[in-house]
């Protein structure tokens, strides 16, 4: 009995190794669901599709990335550089501005004769959205930075 009993996993395992009955062919049946679900190379798209008409990823050229000189975060004047709560926190990276309550992602940069810049970015925040062309004079020394939005200016230091 013993030996029966050592037998049987050697039993089992020879058993396994038997190759599988061929499946039978059934109508209507794709084992290779890719075969279902990707369209012909060259067939129209179906009728009720979603084609998408913009991009997901934004085209970053050069021409929408705001100067390296400008890149870092900045607060109010009179606020304290690591508040994250200040009303003026700002945070500019090459293809946005982070504002306290509002994302602006660049959409063009415009450099004007006199130092200035004009960007143009599509803002998010509070459940709305909106485009805008804010105005960015830097100080000559880069510790502050005027930004004028619809003819009001605001004086940011760096932090």
């Amino acid at each position: 009995m013993r030996f029966l009993l050592a037998l049987l996993p050697l039993i089992v395992l020879a058993a396994c190794d038997k190759p599988a009955k061929k499946p039978e062919v059934q109508p209507g049946v794709v084992a290779n669901i890719s075969d279902r679900t990707e369209p012909a190379p060259d067939a129209p798209p179906p009728v009720n599709a979603t084609v998408p008409t913009e991009s997901p990823v934004p085209d970053v050229r050069a021409s929408a990335l705001i100067p390296a000189a400008l890149h870092g975060r900045w607060t109010g004047v009179s606020d304290r550089c690591g508040d994250r709560a200040a009303d003026l926190e700002l945070n500019i990276l090459p293809d946005q501005m982070v504002f306290h309550e509002s994302v602006g992602m660049v959409e063009a940069v415009t450099p004007d004769a006199d130092g200035q810049l004009s960007v143009k970015a599509a803002f998010t925040g509070e459940g709305q959205s909106w485009t805008r062309t804010l105005v960015l004079r830097p100080a000559a020394d880069g510790a502050t930075l005027t930004i004028i939005n619809d003819g009001t200016a605001v004086t940011r230091k760096r932090c």
